[in-house]
This record gives C-alpha cells, structure tokens and sequence, in this order.
C-alpha cells in the first residue's frame, strides 16, 4: 500500500484495529476485497503496517464515515495515496516495491447525496467515534440547515439505531446513547449560539408528558425555535403534571408543547387540563396554544386550542405564526 523503509515502525493488525476503532476482521476483509493490505508481511504471512499504511487506512475510514460506499473509498483512498507518493518520489513501477493498484471504482468523491451522509453517520456511531460523529453533525447542519438535517439525517438515524439495539438484545444500546449525546450537544450548542429573541415576549414552554424520557426531539425543537430569536423554556423529560401546570400559569406562554413518544405516555386529560388553563391579570385572560408533539399522541384530532405538527417544519412554522399574532408589541 505504501513504500516501506526498514526504519518504518510496523504495527500488527490488531493494533491498528484499535488505533482506527474498527474490528481486525474488517481490515482483513478490506485487504483482501479491496488491497488495502500492507505491501510487506513478515515472514509472507503476517500483516504489518507502517505509518504510510495506516494513513491510507484512516483516509478510508473517513471516506467511508462521509458515507462512500467501502469499495469507492478504497479506490479513492488508494488513488489519492499513489498521487502523494508521485509527487514525492516521481512515478514508481511494480519493480520499485509498491503492490500496483487499479483505477478508483467511481472515479471520485460524491458529493452531497443525503443517503450517504446517513449511512456515513451510522458507521461513525457503530464504531463510537465521537470526533467523526462531531463533524459530520456539524457539516450537516451547515450544509442542509437544521431542520433539512434533523428531519432527513439525524432522527432517522437515532431510529435506526434505535430498532437495531431493541432487536439485538441491547447489543448496541452504547451506540444509541453515544450518537444521542453527540446530537444532544449540537443541538445545545445551536441553542447557545443563536442571538437573543424579544426579552419580554411570551415564550414557548417544552415539555415531556409524565413518564416519558425521549427528550431529544424537543431539544431540536428547541433548537429550531432560538435560530428564529423565539424565545422558549424547556422542562425536560418526564415533567410532573403538577410541575407543568405551575410552569404555565408562573410563565405565561404563548404556546405548550408535550412530546410523548409512546401511546402509554399521552396523556389527553392533561392535554385538555393544560389548554384550558388561564393566566394574566383578571378581564384579560389568556390560554395557551397546546402542540401535541411527537407520536404517541396518535392520529386522533386534537381537541379546542391544540395542534398536532407531523413534523419538526411544521411546528416550527406553526409556532412562528402563533408567536407573532400574540406577542404583538414585544416582537419591535
């Protein structure tokens, strides 16, 4: 894979698996499918790689964490390592020690296809690489937009790994907590770097029905409502019925949200009970707008002063709206 000199430290195959985060049965299928192999064995047998070798390697790993597919990542991987080693050395023949290579499958990189950057996510969680989680997040919602990110990448992705785990006997339960946490930063720290919205403007209160531990999607709410200066208070998982409701009467929302995620959790007597409840000074009394958010709540219609959104779009646009027809003063 690459020109070896004696001098080269060379490392086992099992070592190398540890340093990439992937298994040495991977390396071997790759050297054997793809020549991604070390040009020099011990004794003709024994696979051991040199820095060069394992800069390949790590090429290919990102390549196929960008969501490539492995075998157009080897070939580009490969390619790209023969260009270095030309530029270096001038053009090297099969007689000069280097295992010859053929042309990339593909013939490039592509580029901004959405499927891949999901498959290219999944592998970076099921291998629990949290720096290549980080970047990939970060590119994603740079590249498509928050919502266009959460909505086509990141929550498909959590529900894949999600019903892996469950079929799986908790087998990649570390993955799913791993990529959640990942998320859950991003989504935090979109919420920290957003500018400020109107002070003294009514806000958006979130909330998890009681019982209900699936925060994450209220969280890229959350984040969705600070890109838009929509000012918001979040509860958490699990709120207590009766934390809720001194919440909503203590802030005085323009709009509640509660997410549950399973039929067990919705609860629509405190759906009802929520939107019905009144705050404000006496002769000018307000309700909130109740969004039941998340699908636990079902298909059903929703009740007088709800909403149900299908989706992280659309309840953002519908907040948006609601938000502006009632803060009125607050919003110049």
């Amino acid at each position: 894979m690459a020109e070896n000199s004696p001098r080269s430290p060379r490392l086992t195959t099992g070592a190398v698996a540890r340093r990439l985060g992937i298994s040495p049965t991977t390396l071997r299928s790759w050297d054997r499918r793809y020549g991604m192999g070390p040009a020099v064995r011990d004794g003709g047998r024994h696979r051991r790689w040199t820095v060069e070798d394992v800069a390949v390697l790590e090429d290919m790993c990102r390549l196929t964490t960008s969501g490539v597919p492995p075998s157009e990542a080897a070939g580009v991987a490969l390619s790209r390592a023969t260009r270095s080693r030309t530029a270096a050395t001038g053009p090297m023949s099969p007689a000069d020690g280097a295992r010859p290579r053929g042309p990339a499958p593909g013939g490039g990189l592509p580029l901004g296809d959405i499927r891949q950057e999901f498959r290219g996510l999944a592998r970076a969680a099921v291998r629990l690489d949290g720096p290549a989680m980080d970047r990939l997040l970060a590119g994603l919602v740079h590249g498509h937009g928050l919502v266009a990110a959460w909505e086509e990448v990141i929550a498909p992705t959590l529900h894949a790994v999600g019903r892996k785990w469950e079929s799986s006997g908790d087998r990649y339960i570390e993955v799913e907590h791993l990529l959640s946490w990942h998320v859950s930063t991003l989504l935090r720290q979109s919420v920290g770097n957003a500018p400020p919205g109107p002070r003294d403007a009514p806000p958006v209160l979130m909330a998890c029905v009681p019982g209900e531990q699936h925060s994450l999607p209220l969280e890229a709410l959350a984040a969705g409502l600070a890109e838009r200066t929509l000012p918001m208070r979040m509860l958490g998982a699990a709120v207590p019925a009766e934390a809720l409701a001194a919440s909503v009467r203590r802030t005085g929302p323009c709009a509640v949200v509660l997410w549950s995620q399973s039929r067990h959790t919705a609860d629509r007597t405190l759906a009802r009970q929520v939107a019905a409840t009144a705050f404000g000074v006496r002769g000018a009394r307000t309700r909130p707008l109740l969004v039941l958010a998340g699908p636990g709540w079902g298909n059903r219609a929703p009740g007088p002063g709800m909403i149900r959104p299908t989706g992280l779009r659309e309840a953002l646009d519908a907040l948006a709206r609601h938000c502006a027809a009632v803060a009125g003063p607050f919003t110049t």
